[in-house]
């Protein structure tokens, strides 16, 4: 009897080198989800580490996964609680022999999956396999503690040096136990959350399902492709840019299955920029996921793995107008909401709103990543807290004011700021210039009067 462990990464059966070895066994397989009632409770800033937004995306993708999974003779048991403690049951009531699952890499995972292998029996073989990156984790030239500290010499390196192999096929058919209970999704209650919906919808339906057809839809129905160089640090719409992350993120899309789909867009409709954009963007995330591996716990302190410091004023007040969108910056505060609303933010918002909370409202970078982790549908450990350290200490300061009007976010921010929807197109850029039922800025900093006197002249975009 074998044991197929679906973690938060691995919710499909395209490309899924775990499922491939359990199916060929030959074997029973009891395929199983845990929801980690530990990644739901309340941190010390006062928010859920993963709240409702992503349990409700989460839980579109399991659902999926067990339709899928039905699909091919199989199924998916559903459970509740310590991971640690749910596994080694498991495999005393059915005599589990081995347990298909893929490896961690971030300090938190490889602790529980430390705890797992400490509890199995003697009896029951942990197989781990690598399943998340572009790159396979054995195919990089370099060991993890020597990997490039910046992304120009890992891609270069890493495209001269390396392969990137080809997608396994899709399992067409598996044998399961035959159990009577395959549990239900639990509700926000059962892993600890609030019972109030904190959020409208996600951003996109999860799913593996959902993730293939918007693939299919980005590349070859509509051919936005083409253009995702030029589009994708717009805030507004759907096709702007491809919307791969969230299932990225979860499992349900497989980076080399996009890059395969990439390569066939080039050989059949078009070769140019945003084809090379998007697989440079996927390469970064490669990068980032190598990268904090080989910091590890250093890229969650205060000081990074830089050990650079900024006097940081920690003032929760304006952390709290920053997390509900109530800074009186407009540009910011549609990105907060669209954030808390649908789990979801463009690439300029997440620059812009970082950004505003480290250099502007002086907070810790790590406040602004543990909000973001709570809240993003698309929430990638390498991503998300790599990107932040950047933010914090390695690139330049980006101005809001300035940006709103470059990328034309008016309408954007009509949508989600309601009460500046009266304002002209000018007006709504700075509305502290006028007499409207809105937050005034905490602060009208002197870095941003070249951006308000442009406006004022006129000279939107």
């Amino acid at each position: 009897m074998l044991l197929l462990s679906n973690g938060f990464k691995s919710s499909k059966s395209h490309d899924n080198e775990a499922l491939s070895k359990a199916s060929a066994s030959g074997q029973p397989i009891l395929p199983i989800f845990i929801f980690d009632t530990s990644l739901f409770k309340k941190i010390d800033l006062g928010f859920p580490k993963t709240d409702a937004v992503r349990l409700d995306f989460i839980e579109q993708c399991v659902a999926n996964l067990r339709k899928n999974l039905k699909a091919i003779g199989g199924n998916l048991k559903v459970m509740v609680g310590n991971p640690s403690e749910v596994l080694p049951k498991l495999v005393a009531q059915y005599e589990i022999s081995t347990i298909y699952t893929e490896k961690e890499f971030a300090t938190e995972e490889l602790n529980l999956l430390n705890d797992v292998r400490a509890k199995l029996p003697s009896s029951c073989t942990l197989d781990l396999t690598w399943g998340r990156t572009l790159y396979h984790i054995e195919d990089l030239p370099w060991p993890i503690a020597e990997i490039p500290l910046t992304s120009k010499a890992f891609r270069i390196n890493a495209q001269q040096q390396s392969k990137i192999r080809a997608p396994l096929q899709t399992v067409s058919k598996i044998k399961v136990l035959e159990i009577s209970d395959w549990g239900d999704l639990p509700s926000p209650k059962e892993v600890g959350l609030s019972v109030n919906r904190n959020f409208e919808a996600t951003y996109v339906e999860g799913g593996e399902t959902e993730g293939l057809k918007r693939l299919n839809h980005y590349l070859f129905e509509t051919e936005q492709l083409t253009s995702y160089r030029w589009t994708r640090n717009r805030s507004m719409g759907m096709d702007y840019s491809s919307k791969f992350s969230p299932y990225m993120a979860l499992g349900c899309l497989s980076p080399r299955t996009i890059y395969e789909a990439v390569k066939k867009y080039e050989r059949e409709i078009k070769r140019n920029q945003s084809t090379w954009w998007l697989v440079f963007e996927i390469v970064w995330r490669d990068y980032f996921t190598f990268k904090l591996m080989r910091f590890q716990n250093k890229v969650y302190q205060t000081e990074g793995y830089t050990n650079k410091t900024i006097d940081f004023t920690n003032d929760r007040t304006l952390f709290k107008r920053w997390c509900e969108g109530k800074t009186g910056i407009p540009f910011v505060d549609a990105h907060m909401r669209q954030l808390n609303a649908t789990g979801f933010m463009s690439n300029r918002g997440r620059v812009n709103c970082s950004s505003f909370l480290v250099h502007d409202y002086l907070m810790d970078w790590t406040w602004g990543a543990a909000y973001f982790e709570s809240k993003l549908i698309d929430y990638d450990v390498g991503s998300n807290w790599m990107n932040w350290h950047t933010q914090a200490y390695q690139i330049w300061y980006t101005n809001p004011v300035h940006q709103a009007n470059k990328y034309r976010a008016q309408e954007f921010i009509r949508k989600w700021v309601p009460e500046l929807r009266s304002l002209d197109d000018t007006e709504i850029l700075i509305p502290w210039e006028c007499q409207v039922n809105y937050p005034k800025p905490h602060k009208i900093f002197k870095k941003w009067t070249r951006a308000i006197n442009k406006i004022k002249k006129g000279e939107i975009n």
